[in-house]
């Protein structure tokens, strides 16, 4: 069974919390650093990156993306300055 990842911030005290929880288990709304009832679930994206040679490089990822003229030669990170259809994004 896969349990995701949920995010809470407190909203009267700015505590953060990462939990482990079942979609179907109810949002948290006690805060455990000042106990008032007033933590909201963020809302984040998921990090993962496809890699290899399976369908999709040969289906969809796009091989014919400019290279990133911003990109250092060894480091394999994008840039934060990069366009999103440059050639370090796949």
């Amino acid at each position: 069974m896969i349990v995701p990842i949920y995010e809470y911030r407190c909203s009267a005290c700015g505590h953060t919390l990462e939990t482990l929880q079942k979609m179907s288990d109810p949002a948290l709304t006690d805060c455990p650093a000042c106990g008032k009832a007033t933590l909201t679930k963020l809302v984040s994206a998921a990090g993962f990156q496809l890699k290899g040679s399976g369908w999709y490089a040969t289906d969809f990822k796009n091989k014919s993306a400019p290279a990133c003229p911003l990109k250092p030669e060894n480091d394999s990170t994008p840039p934060p300055a990069c366009a999103a259809n440059c050639g370090c994004h796949h």
